[in-house]
């Protein structure tokens, strides 16, 4: 029988499960992390600093900030200025000094999958500069960061990998630094749109969904690949499987002295529970993935908070200026 294994992206699920995994161990060789609250967010810093840090979370060495945002639709002006700000200062951390460097900002998936369009729809949303300093040499003096930015696609789109595309356009262009914008999967309904990761290990296209394409890094593309992610999707089977552990974990918790049900739940064996979700999905749903019925509302919502983010990162100098003469 086929193991079922939990379906995520996001480098704090991982640990967590780790963690879970072997509950009387406190540390693990390669691993640091921390959390903070700021406000209604939650920020969570996870470091990878050794190979069997590495081996363990099953994520390359690098850093992984992790912010709850709580509230995906961040209607409160206050709680959307407070989220963007708290972004924009993780960015700043993650990414070193970007005055008078050429940044490329990639926003990866489909455009004509809801689920699947952040990537593109943050790019729509950005401040471009890379040509208004070509073209317009006066805007030199205002010091403008030359930011570009590429919406490429997907594989069933364009015929042609997105790593090959990307590449091309960075060896013509030369960026300093390579941002690159997906949609991820988490294996918490809870954390579906209201969750960002931010990570300096570049990214796998599709992994998300479980379509894994060529990494994009620096040893792929030759410049420091940063990602920004937002699961926007949960894996059925991931889901179903999380129930039930979470289930098991609260009649733990809530009563070790129930009887019967608790003996139950408290030796009920692995295997049987991959039978019972076996029985429950019939062939071919493996495939299946679960998004939320306001995706259009989330995706809007979290495209322009990260393109805002990076607004006011990159062009914090002239952010206001830049609004006023070429943000609509």
């Amino acid at each position: 029988m086929t193991t079922f294994k939990n379906r995520t992206d996001l480098t704090l699920e991982a640990q967590e499960m780790l963690i879970r995994g072997e509950p009387n161990k406190k540390d693990f060789d390669g691993i640091v992390s921390h959390v903070r609250k700021e406000g209604k967010l939650n920020i969570t810093h996870v470091e990878i600093t050794n190979n069997a840090g590495a081996e363990k979370i099953g994520k390359p060495i690098g850093n992984y900030i992790t912010i709850e945002v709580g509230n995906s639709e961040l209607k409160n002006n206050e709680d959307y200025v407070h989220a963007r700000s708290a972004l924009a200062t993780e960015l700043k951390n993650i990414i070193p000094d970007m005055e008078n460097k050429t940044i490329l900002i990639i926003g990866l998936g489909n455009w004509n999958v809801t689920p699947d369009a952040l990537g593109p729809k943050v790019v729509s949303k950005l401040a471009i500069t890379r040509h208004i300093l070509e073209y317009f040499p006066d805007e030199r003096e205002k010091n403008l960061n030359p930011v570009c930015a590429l919406a490429p696609g997907v594989l069933g789109i364009t015929g042609i990998e997105t790593a090959e595309i990307i590449k091309g356009v960075a060896d013509h262009v030369k960026p300093d630094i390579i941002i690159a914008i997906d949609a991820l999967a988490s294996m918490r309904t809870d954390r579906v749109n209201k969750t960002v990761q931010l990570c300096d290990t570049g990214i796998a296209p599709g992994s998300g969904v479980g379509n894994k394409r060529k990494e994009l890094s620096k040893q792929t593309l030759g410049v420091p690949v940063y990602a920004i992610g937002v699961p926007t999707v949960v894996d059925a089977i991931t889901m179903a499987n999380e129930t039930i552990d979470s289930m098991i974990r609260e009649f733990k918790k809530e009563n070790e002295s129930s009887g019967n049900i608790y003996t139950f739940i408290k030796d009920i064996d692995p295997q049987d529970k991959q039978e019972l979700i076996s029985k429950v999905f019939q062939p071919g749903d493996d495939n299946m993935i679960v998004t939320p019925r306001g995706i259009d509302e989330a995706i809007t919502v979290m495209s322009k908070l990260i393109a805002d983010s990076l607004n006011v990162m990159i062009h914090h100098k002239n952010y206001n200026y830049l609004q006023q003469t070429y943000l609509m």
